[in-house]
């Protein structure tokens, strides 16, 4: 058992382990920076922006081709995970190892705050918006929708890269992205529409608030880790000849 953890371990620090991880970490600081971004550009321009349906439309638009481009770039490089829920669930499913988690979510989350932080310094008289839940909504009820709409992703995620189906394509990425901003459409009023601890979390660190930040984690972590388990035991069973998706001898999702 001991030499087992040992042998994953260092399969997580072979080259393309290594890579995956930067893969990872720019893929996260580029989506952040847009998402985050395009929020204070939407405060720039109509400074009541929280009132101002425009700027709702602005992120979800932001959100959708920032994901599917990012997505598209990394791939085949680290499964294009961007996300420490969609990082979650493969780690539920088998299809990367802990320790290869683990390093993902460390690349996510700096990559996240590096991202906000910058923002934070070259946009100078402008906080950086973390995410809120609406005064209608309780802490329990936001954390539900952020898992319903991580669920959604996720799912959408696992339907997109099953071999199955074909090799990956632009289309795939693209109904990825398309979903992730018609959530944030549906939910950006109510909780933020973050599905994304990473997001939440690199927002909060430069911006300064962590309140409700355990709706951000605890919902999509869940909501994540049932897609996965849904898809791949449930409406589409794999085997270990249909799943070449399957941790290698890397550790890594490829």
């Amino acid at each position: 058992m001991a030499n087992n953890v040992t042998n994953r371990f260092h399969e997580s620090l072979t080259r393309n382990a290594l890579r995956s991880y930067l893969a990872e970490f720019m893929s996260t600081f580029f989506f952040v920076l847009v998402v985050v971004g395009s929020g204070m550009s939407a405060r720039k321009l109509m400074p009541d922006a929280t009132l101002n349906p425009t700027t709702l439309v602005v992120v979800a638009i932001a959100n959708a081709f920032a994901l599917s481009s990012v997505l598209y770039t990394a791939w085949d490089i680290s499964g294009g995970h961007v996300n420490p829920a969609v990082t979650f669930a493969m780690a539920i499913g088998g299809h990367v190892s802990v320790p290869t988690a683990l390093f993902y979510w460390v690349a996510q989350l700096i990559a996240s705050v590096m991202a906000c932080l910058v923002l934070k310094v070259i946009v100078v008289g402008m906080h950086v918006p973390t995410y809120t839940i609406a005064e209608e909504m309780t802490g329990f009820g936001a954390s539900v929708l952020e898992g319903l709409l991580t669920f959604v992703l996720v799912y959408t995620i696992y339907a997109a890269r099953d071999p199955r189906r074909g090799p990956l394509s632009a289309t795939g990425t693209l109904a990825i992205g398309l979903m992730a901003g018609a959530n944030v459409l549906a939910a950006g009023p109510f909780s933020g529409g973050s599905m994304n601890p990473a997001c939440a979390f690199g927002s909060a660190a430069i911006g300064g608030s962590f309140r409700n930040q355990a709706v951000y984690w605890v919902g999509p972590l869940l909501g994540a880790a049932v897609a996965g388990l849904l898809y791949d035991n449930v409406v589409f069973p794999i085997t270990a000849t249909s799943d070449p998706i399957r941790v290698g001898s890397d550790g890594i999702a490829v």
